[in-house]
């Protein structure tokens, strides 16, 4: 796509109702690294080296409302690449054991007569992340 005027995704940013959570999910489950901190916003970076996320608390978490993929628009999911299905294992594995986490189903086919398996569960503060291999 030579006529493309991006080149990839830079950052995703997530609206959390617990930052030190969603933050521990991403570090301590997925070992991502912090990149950056804004106490004043409050906001936490953080990278797997391919991607950053930022992740913002919302202004009052006792208020804010949980998104409905079916009804509302906006961000239905993220997608993190593994390497291959033996990672997607590994991470299934480690994601499911991880407090706050609520697999939405195990890894499975994408869809119907296709080998690629995947799986989805909503990390703490019920964003749905999605885990898929790259081969």
């Amino acid at each position: 796509m030579s006529d493309a005027l991006t080149c990839g995704v830079h950052h995703v940013g997530l609206a959390v109702p617990d930052l030190d959570a969603a933050l521990g999910f991403f570090q301590d489950c997925l070992g991502w690294q912090l990149v950056g901190r804004d106490e004043a916003y409050p906001a936490a970076f953080v990278s797997d080296g391919s991607v950053m996320v930022t992740l913002w608390r919302v202004a009052d978490p006792a208020t804010a409302g949980s998104f409905d993929r079916r009804a509302n628009v906006g961000l239905h999911h993220l997608a993190l690449a593994v390497a291959d299905e033996a990672a997607l294992l590994a991470a299934f594995e480690k994601v499911r054991r991880h407090r706050g986490v609520e697999v939405e189903f195990a890894p499975g086919p994408i869809r119907a007569g296709v080998d690629r398996k995947h799986f989805i569960c909503a990390m703490p503060g019920g964003l749905r992340i999605e885990f898929v291999p790259r081969t």
